[in-house]
């Protein structure tokens, strides 16, 4: 049975470590669907398109289906571009690294 008193052994050492900065790919991937939503309202409102039935479905479609539909290719796009720009950004900006100091800590307790 181990002394309930006894204290903890602590080590404490310093090391160096290397630090470098990275993009956050949500934010990059998320501005990009952002993007790709507002460039599909821009272009639903560009091209009017015809009033008419489509001549491929016979169908007559409204502007917000059109949005629809257009949203459902440039979300995708922009994801896939916000993820290029942020490993561009990872390439560029990760390659400065620095050598820092720090204190390492451990501490075992008793059993």
């Amino acid at each position: 049975m181990s002394d309930p008193h006894a204290a903890p052994s602590v080590r404490d050492e310093m090391e160096t470590v290397r630090v470098r900065r990275a993009p956050k790919y949500g934010v990059f991937l998320a501005f990009g669907a952002v993007l790709g939503v507002v460039v599909a309202g821009i272009l639903t409102l560009a091209f009017s398109g015809s009033a008419g039935a489509s001549p491929n479905t016979g169908m007559e479609y409204s502007t917000l289906q059109v949005f629809g539909f257009v949203t459902l290719l440039c979300v995708p796009v922009g994801v896939a571009l916000g993820g290029v720009v942020a490993l561009v950004f990872e390439r560029t900006v990760g390659r400065r690294t620095r050598e820092v100091r720090v204190d390492h800590e451990r501490v075992q307790l008793p059993d």
